[in-house]
């Protein structure tokens, strides 16, 4: 089963793409992680996006795109995928649909995860982070014992920056701009299935299995 997972900041797409993995016994595969696969390989579009990382600057779509292409052709690949995290605008959408047509390959789902912007900011804005030993809080879903000491170490607990709530509502607005095209892209091809992304971890995944068919 091929399918492009999809959700703003906070919406718990990583949980889901690890229950989902273990569920269809298909890779998950983040840009992220492909990109520095490439650069370690040393192969030639790997120098390519290494060239551009050194210097600070985006991966063209193109040098994305040919990544992409030669990871989908992986014999771990014979059965499916979960894409994470890519295509992020209509024209990496486009050019995707494009490489799909020519391997010969179908995408079968898009899973949206919506989530209230209310909540995706308190998710975000209540992360804490140990400045000691690096452990994870949330203030109100896994608080800590004492407030601002950390249960595993007894380090002060602090607020990234960029999980402050003003920058998280920028972030979002950010995200809503450059995926609201992209969610209409998928929908306008009858792929698109909206997961509705709050309660239970194991409740939203149920939802996605449904939408998945079983």
């Amino acid at each position: 089963m091929r399918i492009i997972l999809l959700g703003p900041p906070g919406a718990g797409k990583g949980t889901q793409a690890k229950l989902l993995v273990e569920r269809l016994a298909v890779p998950q595969i983040s840009t992220g992680d492909m990109l520095r696969a490439a650069v370690k390989d040393g192969g030639p579009l790997g120098g390519q996006a290494k060239a551009y990382m050194d210097r600070g600057a985006l991966v063209p779509d193109e040098v994305i795109i040919g990544l992409v292409r030669e990871r989908l052709q992986a014999a771990d690949c014979a059965r499916g995928y979960i894409l994470d995290g890519f295509p992020r605008t209509v024209a990496q959408a486009e050019a995707l649909e494009k490489t799909l047509g020519e391997l010969r390959l179908n995408l079968d789902h898009v899973l949206y995860l919506d989530v209230p912007v209310e909540e995706l900011v308190e998710r975000i804005a209540g992360r804490r982070t140990c400045r000691r030993c690096g452990a994870m809080s949330h203030v109100r879903f896994s608080p800590t014992r004492r407030d601002g000491v950390c249960d595993v170490c007894g380090g002060e607990t602090y607020q990234r920056d960029d999980d402050g709530e003003d920058t998280v509502r920028r972030r979002l607005a950010v995200y809503t701009e450059q995926t609201a095209p992209l969610v209409r892209f998928y929908e306008g091809r009858g792929v698109l299935r909206r997961i509705v992304g709050t309660g239970e971890i194991g409740e939203i995944f149920a939802r996605m299995v449904q939408s998945l068919g079983g």
